[in-house]
């Protein structure tokens, strides 16, 4: 299957909204408002980095970084999410590319780390980690995960941006 991966640009913004309400529509554990979460970060200029996946012209993913904050003061984490494909191709990989391509570009920007919530056995396969150092509170120690890029002392209580929170 022939997927770009690339920034997003600001004529995606309605396509990113679209595939996001679908890829969401069915799941479980989610308040249907991660659209919402996307645009909130655009406005507050917190979207670190928002890749797209393009198959013939479309938009058919979508992935988001933003910055997080550590009790312990570390700098240059970032939370992974909203991450979504068209349900039409789930299972066909296009998360996967998102996944490498987005924590490649992280990483080469020098980001001392990354953290998800998520399932265990997705991330895992991308050397997230449950890490007991690192916590989100009021969640399962298993479904917060974190990947050390570079920075191995971090260690506190996780705040994602304010986005996460609203609505």
């Amino acid at each position: 299957m022939n997927i770009l991966i690339r920034p997003e640009v600001g004529t995606d913004h309605d396509a990113i909204e679209a595939v996001t309400v679908a890829a969401f529509l069915e799941a479980p554990h989610t308040d249907h408002n991660e659209q919402q979460i996307i645009r909130d970060l655009r406005v507050a200029g917190a979207l670190s980095l928002s890749l797209v996946a393009e198959r013939e012209g479309q938009v058919v993913g979508h992935l988001c970084f933003s910055p997080v904050t550590i009790t312990d003061g570390s700098q240059g984490w970032f939370g992974l999410g909203p991450i979504a494909v068209s349900p039409a191709l789930h299972g066909k990989g296009v998360g996967s590319r998102l996944m490498a391509a987005g924590l490649a570009a992280l990483e080469a920007n020098g980001a001392a780390g990354c953290v998800v919530l998520g399932d265990p056995g997705f991330y895992g396969r991308f050397g997230f980690l449950a890490d007991e150092r690192l916590v989100l509170p009021g969640i399962p120690p298993e479904y917060f995960m974190a990947r050390r890029f570079r920075d191995e002392q971090a260690r506190g209580e996780v705040s994602y941006h304010a986005a996460f929170h609203q609505g």
